[in-house]
């Protein structure tokens, strides 16, 4: 039985304000055909299957399209819900879609049993079983009665990762014996390569999992979160499959792939690369050389390339800054799109570009970003630091709870 991973799709993802629908449909046909030339039976998406809680029409629609194309291919398809998703959003089409044998798991259910999937062949036997867990939150994992210290929180965290997988992994084993096992997961492994545009989990993702504590009993596990490709250290082969598509600029050099499996030759899963549908280019220099880079692009067909801009100067000139402004705004070649630029000075005259730099970066910190800032500024011991990090993140996981719902 052949099945293939993938994870973290972020439908509606914006990059700097540029639409990333088109590249989205692209990924979606060249995964059509790549399932229909491989012969695939099963697909696993492995969470952030939205990129916000509250998805716009569009968003939803185009989730929707992708869904039926897969369909057409007579492929299971078994998706479970990220940190970025919304559980009730998620799991309201559970019921019709399950009669099209697509699986929806947004959230941990009250009875773990709902997250185990079998998987029959063509014999009508269970080949393959599927513990989906989707992304565990920290109410999923924890109790006030498992301690208030910071410390505290953190292994009750790991714990309750642990002890959720051992407990699918105990449920497949009694209610399917001598099936082999996937199991699939949402989460930030230690060692983990991260990138700008994954947002922090369970406590700043100072929670981080040691994939070793999975155990050895599942065949292969199939996890999302990082959109880096890459394998993690555990008892059995175990990978983040990663984004289908770029979601930032620090993502530009990745090589965004999928993960085949066909269970006939063993669980090392093959490798297979997605074409590159839209580049992103960042180019950086001082203003005679940016000019000069710029005059180098030669006019492209196909999706615009997005280009982020830096100035970099040793000394602060706002005569450069004004310059810098008025190159991106008569910046005009077929097939390319500058979507951010910024100016960076090595030697900065105190308080002059500051307020150009807070306009220009705020935009690329995240809410935790700005928090540790201020912490930073205050005269305070590691400990009431680490405890202040700690109920922000809490309450920054509220928020993003009640968004989805």
């Amino acid at each position: 039985m052949k099945i293939l991973h993938t994870a973290d799709w972020h439908i509606g993802k914006k990059l700097h304000k540029h639409s990333l629908q088109p590249d989205f449909d692209l990924f979606i046909d060249w995964l059509c055909d790549c399932i229909a030339e491989n012969k695939v039976e099963v697909l696993l998406v492995s969470g952030d299957v939205f990129d916000l809680a509250n998805p716009s029409s569009e968003a939803r629609q185009q989730y929707f399209k992708a869904l039926m194309k897969l369909k057409r291919l007579d492929c299971k398809i078994i998706l479970t819900g990220g940190n970025h998703d919304s559980p009730t959003m998620l799991n309201a089409p559970q019921e019709v879609l399950r009669e099209l044998d697509i699986h929806i798991i947004g959230g941990l259910p009250n009875e773990l049993s709902e997250c185990i999937i079998p998987v029959e062949n063509k014999q009508n036997q269970t080949e393959v079983v599927i513990a989906a867990l989707p992304y565990l939150r920290d109410a999923d994992l924890r109790t006030a009665s498992q301690g208030n210290s910071y410390e505290d929180r953190l292994e009750a965290l790991r714990k309750g990762i642990q002890q959720t997988f051992l407990d699918a992994a105990e449920l497949c084993e009694t209610q399917y014996p001598g099936v082999p096992a996937i199991g699939m997961g949402h989460l930030f492994a230690a060692g983990a390569e991260t990138s700008e545009s994954e947002r922090d989990i369970q406590i700043g993702n100072q929670a981080a999992f040691n994939a070793l504590q999975f155990g050895d009993y599942f065949n292969y596990i199939a996890l999302g979160h990082i959109h880096k490709p890459q394998r993690v250290n555990a008892a059995t082969p175990t990978f983040y499959s990663g984004s289908p598509i770029p979601l930032s600029f620090s993502e530009r050099s990745n090589k965004n792939r999928i993960l085949l499996l066909n269970t006939e030759t063993g669980w090392e899963p093959q490798s297979i690369e997605i074409p590159v549908f839209r580049e992103l280019l960042k180019i950086t220099g001082t203003l005679e050389k940016l000019q000069q880079k710029l005059l180098e692009l030669q006019p492209r067909n196909g999706l615009a390339s997005l280009i982020e801009i830096e100035l970099k100067e040793a000394n602060f000139d706002s005569n450069k800054i004004y310059e810098l402004d008025q190159l991106v705004d008569n910046f005009k070649v077929e097939g390319y799109e500058i979507v951010k630029h910024r100016a960076t000075f090595e030697n900065k005259i105190s308080g002059s570009g500051e307020l150009y730099d807070q306009k220009q970066q705020l935009e690329d910190l995240q809410p935790l970003d700005v928090f540790q800032k201020l912490v930073d500024k205050q005269e305070e011991d590691e400990e009431t630091r680490k405890e202040l990090m700690s109920a922000f993140n809490e309450i920054l996981e509220q928020v993003h709870q009640s968004k989805r719902g």
